[in-house]
């Protein structure tokens, strides 16, 4: 069952809800749409938190940190410029992950990061939506360069970032103050 606060909005209030999202730039990719995230999604997002080490134990806790992260991560295209992008195939609208530009809370760098739905997952979605997002990223947004934190253990998105043509960079790891892998992005990488 959907809580009260995970409802979506009707009446005006969808109407103005529809028209903040309509500045989210849209980036289509050949089977790939990247759209505003809307509060339907909010269970993509979700996935990721309860898919982390030990997830099992206080669930009531890890759904209000989703949804607080979601919240963080939507409001991020008003406060920044930039945020998360709900991952959709073209050919139907499922939605099948998420692409996130982030600065979050503790970070020291702007983060590119990806999850997506299990349906999603061992097709190249990520690579092909992070790829258009970096260069939506490096482009338009004038980014030279960002990072991807990721878990030692989450070979994935080690892969992923890989085929991006982002490289491990200790000095950055070196600063971190939690274990994780960091992946530099850079333009130059990109041309």
């Amino acid at each position: 069952m959907t809580a009260p606060w995970q409802r979506p909005s009707t009446g005006a209030s969808a109407a103005l809800a529809a028209r903040f999202a309509s500045l989210v730039p849209t980036i289509d990719t050949a089977r790939l749409r990247l759209r505003a995230p809307g509060i339907e999604d909010f269970p993509i997002y979700a996935r990721f938190m309860f898919d982390e080490p030990g997830a099992s134990a206080g669930k009531a806790d890890l759904d209000e940190a989703a949804w607080l992260d979601f919240c963080q991560l939507v409001a991020g295209w008003n406060l920044r410029g930039f945020g998360s992008w709900t991952v959709e195939s073209r050919a139907d609208g499922t939605p099948v992950g998420a692409i996130v530009i982030n600065h979050e809370h503790g970070d020291p760098e702007v983060e590119i990061g990806w999850v997506l739905t299990p349906e999603g997952e061992g097709q190249g979605y990520a690579t092909e939506a992070a790829s258009r997002a970096l260069d939506y990223a490096f482009g338009p947004m004038g980014f030279a360069t960002l990072v991807s934190y990721i878990d030692h253990a989450n070979e994935g998105s080690m892969a992923v970032a890989r085929r991006l043509g982002a490289r491990r960079d200790p000095k950055a790891e070196a600063e971190m103050e939690h274990a994780c892998f960091v992946f530099r992005h850079t333009r130059e990488a990109r041309a």
